[in-house]
């Protein structure tokens, strides 16, 4: 496996327990519940994505796990593992095989790259996974004021920066806060006024038991970038994962842009690319 990633979970650590990990996903396939050390079940009461074990195809050159998004329309991904020549072509296959099926607006292949592999690859296609660390600490302190907010505070301008930022998810994170079930979210302001968050900040227990720092929505308003609040923000971050005993982030970043830059620029480690396209 190219890089550590398990379908309808997502990346983990390197040395986790993949085979358990794969067999899990399996078991729990079509029963909407969810994993104990799954991050995707503290924002929704049921799982959403399963593996459709009976299509799964598997021999000694590759292994085609196919998984269904049972959201809005609907999406077949097809998930590649292997290096056969003729392996995406085989997934794309089945992936709109499958999709026909179930009816699905969308079916997708997804497969993966090494961290070795030259990132020009994966552009526009793909994700960086990238770990970050905490047993040598928590990195360099932010460069400028960072607040910490349970609440949404609208004096501040928070409802007016998560309505500009609502593609980036921030009008979602805003719904959450209002109803209290999310942790704090950290923000920077200029002039009194919010101009970036990341949050929610909150840990969960990995697959072997270690506390790991959940992702976060991230942001920086488009005319105050530039200014250092982005790396301020996530370093910021890297200090409330530590304080709370988390072990480490896993993090996906859109390979060349500003979230990836930075998280190569603050020295994590790359394990690999994940990439995806319309089969």
């Amino acid at each position: 496996m190219p890089v550590p990633y398990v379908p309808t979970l997502g990346p983990v650590r390197p040395g986790d327990p993949l085979p358990d990990l794969f067999e899990a996903v399996v078991e729990i396939a079509g029963t909407g519940r969810f994993l104990h050390y799954d991050k995707d079940r503290r924002w929704s009461a049921a799982k959403t994505e399963r593996v459709l074990v009976d299509a799964i195809e598997h021999d000694q050159r590759q292994t085609l796990m196919p998984t269904l998004v049972e959201r809005g329309a609907g999406v077949v991904k097809v998930h590649v593992y292997g290096a056969e020549p003729d392996s995406l072509t085989a997934g794309a296959d089945l992936a709109r095989k499958l999709a026909a099926t179930h009816g699905t607006a969308e079916a997708r292949v997804v497969w993966f790259l090494g961290p070795e592999q030259p990132e020009a690859y994966a552009q526009g296609a793909g994700t960086r996974v990238q770990l970050k660390d905490f047993t040598h600490g928590p990195g360099q302190a932010p460069g400028v004021p960072v607040y910490q907010a349970k609440q949404v505070h609208e004096e501040a301008g928070f409802g007016e920066f998560a309505e500009q930022m609502t593609a980036d998810g921030f009008a979602f994170l805003r719904q959450q806060m209002q109803a209290g079930t999310v942790g704090p979210v950290l923000t920077v302001l200029h002039d009194g006024r919010v101009a970036g968050a990341i949050g929610p900040m909150e840990t969960m227990a990995d697959p072997t038991g270690s506390a790991r720092l959940l992702p976060q929505y991230f942001g920086v308003l488009p005319q105050y970038r530039g200014q250092g609040y982005g790396r301020a923000l996530w370093r910021a971050a890297m200090h409330w994962g530590h304080q709370h005993s988390a072990a480490y982030q896993l993090l996906q970043t859109e390979v060349g842009g500003a979230s990836d830059r930075l998280c190569q620029a603050e020295g994590l480690t790359p394990l690999g690319f994940v990439n995806q396209r319309a089969a």
